[in-house]
């Protein structure tokens, strides 16, 4: 447990806001991995200062993956009364931004990997870490096609995102999108003359509206989720440069949250349909629709073999399944059966001003993995 302590102070003194790059970071955990004998290799991005790892010890074979991304989200705007970048232990509490979401884990993870490093192990362990999760999984987007000729076909993947370890079974995929929407630019007091891009803008909005109502009414829904349909959200709208005259550009962001049994490509469909009637009932307007992230979603049978394992390792017998995205559906989509569980509360102290994660919980976790350590030696 100290060590595991020690190991996440290193961590949360790297400021891997997922702005920054990742690769200082990266620089010590390959260190730290390749000392241990681990067979490391690095996944660098093509377009950013950034990189992700993979790494395996022991024998060839299927084994177990630990998936951990390195990147947190921002300070700024938020009252620390403690520094963020600095491990600050006090009253079986560990402060410091990633401590819960999710270096906690990613801690006990390295702090494992030196007792797995002297253990004769009869099935390799793999690990995973990632980068640029916290802005749409958009690292492990990137890293997923390199990852499959390395990891093989391990019997389980654990991505250690904050569950209070309990054994989480499933989550929504999402994708968004920037919509421009094109009009015509006039002065104000002949209005009517012009296509004003704003009241295109609101005219996809409203259909938008229309798209979410007929996802909430379909029946389609999975009760285990607080919201149990799929959900489209209009986060941002901007446009016009002055009040006297009729804007020509107008941008809107949005996104959709959606099930498994609700289909992206039925969606984009409707999405297209909608784009061609705005255009239509508003004479020379012009609607440009680009999809930004995305990342699938998880959904995992609760008699899966996988499921029973994690949760005979974890002591939890239940199941969940959590309001936010993880990483999780990539391994899953390339056939690697997957769960989500690790320390730390999501809903109590993910993204928030003076994360912690409980010393309790960090030990737990530890114990855990000594637990599955006893499945492979």
């Amino acid at each position: 447990m100290s060590r595991t302590i020690e190991i996440l102070r290193e961590l949360v003194a790297f400021d891997t806001v997922s702005a920054k790059s990742n690769l200082a970071i990266i620089d010590w955990i390959e260190a730290h991995l390749t000392a241990l004998g681990f067979r490391v290799t690095r996944i660098t991005d093509p377009y950013e200062p950034k990189a992700g790892l993979y790494a395996e010890i022991g024998p060839e074979g299927d084994g177990v993956v630990l998936s951990a991304h390195t990147d947190v989200v921002p300070v700024e705007g938020q009252n620390w009364t403690r520094p963020p970048f600095e491990l600050t232990e006090e009253d079986g509490r560990l402060y410091g931004r990633g401590t819960t979401d999710m270096k906690g884990f990613l801690a006990s993870v390295l702090a494992f990997a030196e007792v797995a490093a002297g253990a004769d192990l009869t099935a390799p362990i793999k690990l995973v870490i990632s980068y640029d999760e916290e802005i749409g999984c958009v690292g492990m987007g990137r890293m997923i096609e390199a990852l499959r000729p390395l990891i093989g076909t391990p019997r389980v993947c654990i991505v250690g995102e904050p569950t209070s370890l309990d054994v989480a079974i499933g989550h929504k995929g999402k994708k968004s999108y920037r919509a421009i929407c094109r009009g015509e630019a006039g002065h104000s007091a002949l209005a009517p003359k012009f296509v004003n891009a704003i009241y295109v803008a609101t005219d996809l909005i409203s259909g938008l509206r229309t798209l979410q109502a007929k996802f909430a009414g379909s029946g389609v829904v999975d009760d285990d989720y607080t919201v149990p349909y799929s959900t489209v959200h209009v986060g941002k709208l901007t446009g016009g440069t002055a009040l006297n005259i009729v804007p020509d550009v107008a941008e809107l962001l949005f996104e959709i949250r959606y099930l498994a049994a609700d289909r992206i490509e039925d969606f984009e469909a409707d999405l297209a349909a909608l784009v061609a009637q705005v255009e239509q009932d508003r004479k020379g307007a012009v609607i440009e629709i680009d999809g930004l992230i995305s990342y699938p979603g998880l959904d995992v049978k609760p008699d899966a073999d996988c499921v029973k394992f994690m949760q005979r390792i974890s002591g939890k017998n239940g199941v969940t399944k959590v309001a936010y995205g993880t990483e999780a559906g990539f391994f899953d989509a390339i056939g690697i059966p997957t769960v989500v569980c690790g320390p730390g509360s999501m809903e109590g102290q993910g993204h928030k001003a003076d994360e912690y994660i409980l010393t309790s919980e960090l030990e737990a976790c530890d114990a855990m993995l000594l637990r599955l350590l006893e499945d492979l030696v």
